[in-house]
């Protein structure tokens, strides 16, 4: 069996540079909306020099869900069901808070895909992601049938994180317009009214 040969710091450089091209276009006008001629000329590639990285948007598209996929369930995955039940959840609406703030456009990608009826990373959502969240479902459910948290439902608890935390990131030109000069940085505010709210909501 021969062994693929190592990339050379120049390949490494253009995968690189095209999959943040990439992420910049996808983000911005979707996979439909997008094309290898505007990530080409982001990247500052040629299209037959794209071309003989990734043979197709597809498979650019594929590329970037992966690694996106990965970097949006460790949050998720440090969840630790030994630690103080509130001060966990609280770090884990933190965490996807910083993540909106850190990562919009990779937000931005993830829910342009789920809109589309995630035709692309179906089998990544019911194989990784699916779960992932029954396993720590089965942790917020515990520490309620414990008494550590009020009763909540621990699905809809999640995907109320979720919404609450991307929203900045999904929504960002809609929360700066209307927020005017405050929206100018929107994250510090809104890390104070979620720690807020989720405490008053997990409180016994």
């Amino acid at each position: 069996m021969t062994l693929p040969r190592p990339r050379t710091r120049i390949q490494r450089k253009n995968i690189t540079a095209i999959l943040e091209a990439a992420l910049e276009v996808f983000s911005q006008y979707g996979f439909r909306g997008a094309t290898l001629d505007q990530i080409a000329q982001a990247s500052g590639l040629s299209k037959p020099n794209l071309l003989y990285y990734f043979p197709s948007k597809e498979a650019i598209h594929a590329a970037l869900l992966a690694q996106l996929l990965d970097t949006w369930l460790d949050p998720l995955r440090a969840l630790d069901p030994a630690g103080d039940p509130r001060q966990e959840l609280l770090a884990y609406v933190r965490r996807k808070l910083e993540m909106s703030r850190d990562f919009p456009r990779e937000s931005r990608l993830f829910a342009n895909e789920i809109l589309q009826g995630a035709p692309r990373i179906m089998d990544a959502i019911e194989g990784e992601l699916k779960p992932l969240v029954d396993e720590k479902a089965a942790v917020i459910r515990g520490w309620s049938a414990a008494g550590k948290i009020a009763d909540v439902h621990p699905y809809h608890l999640i995907f109320s994180i979720w919404a609450l935390t991307q929203h900045y990131a999904d929504f960002d030109v809609q929360v700066r317009a209307v927020l005017g000069e405050e929206g100018a940085d929107p994250f510090p505010e809104a890390e104070r009214y979620l720690d807020m709210l989720f405490t008053k909501l997990l409180a016994v």
